[in-house]
C-alpha cells in the first residue's frame, strides 16, 4: 500500500491510530496541504479536506469556519510559531495532531532550500501535553514510536530506542 518513497512505519502507525479513534462517517479537516498521508486516508474511506497552504500563525479563518468533525495536525505543529492560537481556533470536537520530538541528540530540523521547511518547535511529550490542556483539550490516547535508520554510528544507534514520533488523540473540554 505504501511507496518506498515515503515513510512507511510513520504512516502505519499514524493510520491505525487514527482508525482506533475516528470512524469514517466524520468529516476530517487535515491541517496543511493535501499530501502522501491524506492521499491514503482517502483512499481508506475517510472524507478528507485540508488546508490552502495558508500561513496559520497569520490566518486561522479555514480553521474557524471549518464543519469538520475532526481536525488533523500530522507533523504540522512543529513548524508554527504560535499553535496555541491554532489550537484555540478549532471549532471541531476531536483533534489528532503528530509531531517529531525532540531529541537531545540532534538538532532541530532546518532546511537550507525551504524558509517554511524549518521546525520552529520540537516538541517533548509534555510540552504537547501542556499545551492542548492550556487550550481546552483533553488528552484520551497518546503513542510514541522510534524511526530507526540504517547507518553506523551512535546517533543512528540511540534511534533504534529513542522514541521521535508522537501522536495524540484529544476531545474538547
Amino acid at each position: 500500500m505504501y511507496d518506498k518513497t515515503y515513510p512507511n512505519k510513520r504512516f502505519k502507525y499514524t493510520l491505525e491510530f487514527l482508525k482506533k479513534h475516528i470512524n469514517h462517517s466524520e468529516s476530517i479537516l487535515d491541517l496543511g496541504v493535501n499530501n502522501p498521508f491524506s492521499e491514503i486516508m482517502i483512499a481508506e474511506g475517510y472524507s478528507v479536506k485540508n488546508t490552502s497552504g495558508e500561513d496559520l500563525d497569520e490566518d486561522q479563518s479555514e480553521i474557524t469556519n471549518a464543519s469538520a468533525d475532526v481536525i488533523t495536525a500530522f507533523e504540522i505543529f512543529e513548524h508554527l510559531l504560535s499553535p496555541y492560537e491554532v489550537l484555540k481556533s478549532i471549532q471541531s470536537q476531536k483533534i489528532l495532531i503528530s509531531v517529531p520530538l525532540k531529541l537531545w541528540f540532534s538538532a532541530a530540523y532546518r532546511s537550507k532550500t525551504d524558509m517554511r521547511d524549518r521546525h520552529y518547535h520540537e516538541f517533548e511529550d509534555w510540552q504537547l501535553d501542556w499545551l492542548l490542556e492550556k487550550t481546552g483539550w483533553i488528552i484520551k490516547d497518546r503513542q510514541k514510536w522510534t524511526n530507526p535508520v540504517k547507518k553506523i554510528g551512535f546517533r543512528p544507534l540511540l534511534r533504534w530506542f529513542t522514541p521521535r514520533y508522537y501522536i495524540i488523540y484529544a476531545e474538547r473540554a
